[in-house]
């Protein structure tokens, strides 16, 4: 089999696909939930849309293919719609992790349902690459939806926590935001968000699990 240093080139072509559907999925139902609460931003520039060329950032894209968490394009959202800019904007920004996480339970589902109608063999070369790229898929969206839900600016979990922040503090904060990046690759880089994104995916991991019925 061919292998890229000690990556395994099925493994690297299985997640960048994982990458391409988990961050599509993810931007385009950022920009459709603003659609539907009257911000009409993301459909003009092509956003509400499932081709990844309208929103890979390459660096987000390498760093979810190597790690299992990172990020893409932004949507653009105008506020300036919404009846209530603070709660639909939370909404708009929860609406790409949990996608994230409805496509995790899909694939699990897909699992149960493949190993309930027996279709799945130990040792059979196929069944372990579905297998492979169910697993693949699942984990690979549990640690984008973990990871954007990190409250640190310009992350969705920003947009989510902080409108529960008074007012003026809330704009005070994000005054700041795009020096949420320094903050946030100085953590990666120091793995201080490890055990939290793991912890955090196992238990999005086990919750996911039980509801398809278990293993």
């Amino acid at each position: 089999m061919f292998r890229l240093g000690s990556f395994n080139i099925v493994n690297i072509l299985i997640r960048a696909v994982a990458v391409l559907l988990a961050i599509s999925v993810h931007e385009m139902c950022h920009g459709y939930a603003a659609y539907l609460l009257g911000d009409k931003t993301a459909k003009s520039m092509g956003r509400l849309s499932l081709n990844p060329l309208r929103h890979i950032d390459p660096f987000g894209a390498l760093c979810l293919l190597i790690f299992g968490f990172g990020w893409a394009k932004p949507v653009m959202v105008n506020p300036m719609y919404f009846k209530k800019p603070k709660r639909d904007m939370a909404l708009v920004s929860l609406a790409g992790p949990l996608s994230n996480f409805i496509l995790a339970f899909l694939g699990l589902l897909i699992y149960k349902l493949l190993s309930l109608a027996h279709l799945l063999y130990y040792g059979n070369l196929v069944s372990e690459l579905v297998v492979q790229i169910i697993s693949t898929f699942v984990f690979l969206n549990i640690g984008l939806g973990i990871f954007n839900l990190i409250p640190i600016p310009p992350l969705d979990g920003s947009k989510i926590l902080l409108p529960l922040l008074p007012s003026k503090l809330y704009f005070d904060i994000m005054r700041y935001e795009h020096l949420g990046w320094i903050v946030l690759l100085v953590a990666l880089g120091l793995g201080v968000l490890d055990p939290i994104i793991s912890g955090a995916g196992l238990f999005i991991y086990n919750i996911l699990l039980f509801l398809v019925g278990g293993a």
